[in-house]
């Protein structure tokens, strides 16, 4: 009558050889996949977004743009505190001709406090516009810091 226990050895050794067995090369001595780049990688460095009329940044804090890969996503982010009026959606400006993002893309930025509203959508659209939804004439956003604003692009 057989044995019902099985080494941990004889496991490992049907492990290793059901690759071989699927592919035709041991596993051992195949070579490794190609491995997802690590850390953070910039694709496109700061550049300035052009911003619409009536909005406005100050001097060290410019409102900026840029791609960055990690781990092969790679994230529009932006940065900059920017003053304003907005009392309806309205168009923050305009991304570089190098950043384009491939499909509409969104985050949430802080904003002036008014009525414990604290912040405000913003999203960037494939013709490279920067649009702010939510402020009300009830609920003005007078300022935007986008400091925080990292967004999926592909």
């Amino acid at each position: 009558m057989p044995s019902r226990t099985t080494s941990r050895r004889s496991l490992l050794a049907t492990a290793l050889a059901v690759p071989t067995a699927a592919v035709g090369v041991p596993l051992l001595t195949a070579s490794p996949a190609a491995a997802a780049p690590t850390g953070v990688q910039v694709v496109v460095d700061w550049t300035a977004i052009a911003l619409a009329a009536g909005v406005s940044a100050g001097a060290d804090t410019p409102a900026q743009a840029r791609v960055v890969s990690i781990a092969g996503t790679e994230f529009l982010q932006l940065r900059g505190v920017l003053t304003c009026n907005f009392t309806g959606d309205s168009q923050l400006g305009t991304l570089p001709a190098a950043i384009r993002p491939p499909k509409t893309t969104r985050g949430v930025c802080p904003r002036n406090n008014h009525l414990g509203v604290n912040a405000t959508r913003v999203e960037a659209d494939t013709s490279g516009r920067v649009m702010v939804y939510g402020p009300q004439t009830t609920d003005p956003v007078t300022w935007i810091q986008l400091d925080n604003f990292s967004s999926v692009l592909r």
